[in-house]
This record gives C-alpha cells, sequence and structure tokens, in this order.
C-alpha cells in the first residue's frame, strides 16, 4: 500500500468518505433547486454558458442514457429501491476499507446516488442540466450527482488497477 493509503486511520478514512458523500448531495441538491426555481431552467429550455457546456433542462425518468425507461410508473420505486441499497453497501465499504481512496470514491458515488434518490421522490424525475459538448460531440445531459458517481467509480478503478499493479512481483 502507498503512503497516502496507509496514512490515515479508519476513522479518517470515514470522516473523508463522509464529508465527500455530504457535499456531493448538498451541491448537487443546491444547483437543483437554483437551476428550477432561481435560473427558471424548465422555461428556458437549453441556453449557452460557454462555448462547450449548455444548461438545458431534461426530466430522466430512467437511469443514465435512459436505460430501463420501460417501467413506468413503478420505475422510482425501483431506482430508488435499487440506490438505496448500493448507499448502504457503499457505506458499509467506507467502514471497512483500508484504502483512503476507496473510502472518498465511496462517499462520493452514495451522495451522487442519494441526490438522485432526493429528485425521484420530490419530482418523479431526476433533475438534469449540464450538457457538455465540442468539436461535433455531445455528450448526454447530466448533474452534479451523475458526476460525483461518475469520478468516484474512476477513482475507485484507478485505485484498484494501481493496488494490483503496486501488489504484483517486479
Amino acid at each position: 500500500m502507498s503512503l497516502w493509503q496507509e496514512g490515515m486511520s479508519r476513522m479518517g478514512r470515514l470522516v473523508l468518505g463522509l464529508a465527500l458523500l455530504v457535499l456531493v448531495l448538498v451541491l448537487d441538491q443546491a444547483s437543483k433547486d437554483w437551476i428550477l426555481y432561481g435560473y427558471n431552467l424548465p422555461e428556458k429550455g437549453s441556453v449557452q454558458i460557454l462555448p462547450f457546456l449548455n444548461f438545458t433542462m431534461v426530466w430522466n425518468h430512467a437511469v443514465t442514457f435512459g436505460m430501463f425507461g420501460g417501467l413506468g410508473s413503478k420505475g422510482p420505486l425501483v431506482f430508488c429501491t435499487v440506490s438505496l441499497l448500493a448507499v448502504c453497501l457503499l457505506v458499509w465499504t467506507m467502514t471497512k476499507t483500508r484504502r483512503t481512496l476507496v473510502a472518498g470514491a465511496c462517499g462520493a458515488i452514495a451522495g451522487g446516488a442519494i441526490g438522485n434518490v432526493i429528485d425521484r421522490l420530490r419530482y418523479g424525475a431526476v433533475v438534469d442540466f449540464l450538457h457538455a459538448h465540442a468539436f461535433g460531440w455531445s455528450w448526454y445531459v447530466f448533474n452534479i450527482a451523475d458526476a460525483g458517481i461518475v469520478c468516484g467509480v474512476a477513482v475507485w478503478l484507478i485505485d484498484s488497477l494501481l493496488a494490483e499493479r503496486n501488489s504484483q512481483p517486479q
């Protein structure tokens, strides 16, 4: 294990994970409230912010990339249940891991999952509004919760690959 991974106590890793959970959750919910009620994006539809970024209002009734959108009225209940089970597993992993980056990644992923669950309970759909595009490419419309999930997964994967690489005999 690297010094970074060993340098934090179990309690420190848990605090880091919980801090990232709260940070992602608060930023996500605050940005969505502002987009809906301060900026009034539902009335505007899509607004260019930067040459590569628009605010574009999308009510996501499915999951990433529109997967599982055919579940109808049961969709929000199914998505919330699965998400909350995943959050429980992530928090449990946060308490058990000896790897600092994994604890932080779990927190970011859990915070994003909770943020999207809150949307499904409040609105019946997830509020997506960030639309990145450049050089003819257009990415899906997402939110801060989604960014926390994707970044958390990426950090966890990189940490796992580096840990595996460092454990192999040279």
